[in-house]
């Protein structure tokens, strides 16, 4: 009997998704292909720590955590990550929300 292993006891999908379509992101670290990136060797490098993307769909995993997929403008990948491989490149404390008048 196989167990899934859960990075935390945390259900992202209980709130919207951190990233948005289009937004311009940077690898927190550099991801290695797990098998599942097609026409890759395992162990390829997909995304190098630092390499900027954009946000080109959003899907979910396990009924747990949102998965971005990047499309990473270095290396031509698309990668699916999750929250904690990526940070914003645009700080959030720099973007203008228009107040409602």
């Amino acid at each position: 009997m196989s167990n899934i292993v859960r990075d935390s006891d945390v259900v992202e999908l209980n709130d919207p998704p951190y990233f948005s379509y289009g937004e311009k992101v940077r690898a927190r670290r550099t991801i290695r292909n797990d098998g599942t990136y097609a026409g890759k060797e395992i162990g390829d490098v997909l995304a190098r720590k630092g390499e900027l993307g954009y946000v080109v769909s959003i899907g979910t995993f396990l009924q747990q955590f949102y998965i971005y997929g990047v499309e990473f403008t270095e290396s031509g990948n698309r990668v699916g990550m999750k929250r904690k491989e990526l940070e914003p490149v645009v700080s959030r404390d720099d973007i203008d929300i228009p107040l409602p008048e």
